[in-house]
């Protein structure tokens, strides 16, 4: 695609901003989320082509990062960064801490919409892992009766595993409310 035909998909983009789109595009090549390449219809004009790493991003990839990239640059997140300076000079635990007065899982057990967001996020990478785990390193399931996840979210792992490995009982462990209305499912609880 070239730079007018993404500022043509963009409908929601500020006319004004459109400029801005070709730099924009220069820090993903460099990131390595796009490569340049020619395009030629009659014209030879730039355009982007998608990697590896950019197509973890696209929604109907069954492996899509999305909602971890998402949870991580979130506000609630990105702000212990500007705390960092802070944080080396007090006794807190981490600069979440400096940032919010509380720590991580006590900020996100009394706001359901965090907690959900990691939940999503963490789900979102666990799918990722999970398929090079059971691919890469399927011998090290070899003699296993059961399998115990503990702090396993929402599952995704332990699922992943548990419909890889029928022989095995897996189960998942964590706080209440972070497994409470899932379900078991034969070899997984």
């Amino acid at each position: 695609m070239t730079v007018p035909e993404l500022i043509a998909a963009l409908p929601t983009l500020n006319p004004t901003k459109a400029p801005n789109i070709y730099r924009l595009m220069r820090i993903l090549v460099h990131s390595g989320f796009f490569t340049q390449q020619k395009i030629s219809d009659g014209v030879q004009e730039d355009g982007y082509v998608l990697t590896n790493a950019s197509r973890l991003l696209l929604k109907d990839n069954p492996l899509s990062v999305t909602s971890f990239l998402k949870f991580e640059l979130d506000p609630i997140l990105t702000k212990p960064w500007v705390f960092l300076g802070t944080w080396f000079q007090n006794n807190d635990c981490t600069p979440f801490d400096t940032a919010h007065g509380k720590t991580f899982w006590d900020y996100a057990g009394h706001d359901p919409k965090l907690g959900n967001f990691f939940n999503e996020g963490m789900a979102s990478d666990a799918r990722l892992v999970s398929s090079v785990l059971i691919d890469k390193c399927k011998g090290s399931f070899e003699g296993l009766d059961s399998l115990v996840d503990i702090g396993g979210g929402t599952g995704t792992v332990g699922k992943a595993i548990a419909h890889a490995f029928p022989h095995l009982n897996c189960t998942v462990l964590d706080l209440p409310h972070v497994v409470a209305g899932l379900q078991d499912s034969g070899n997984l609880k």
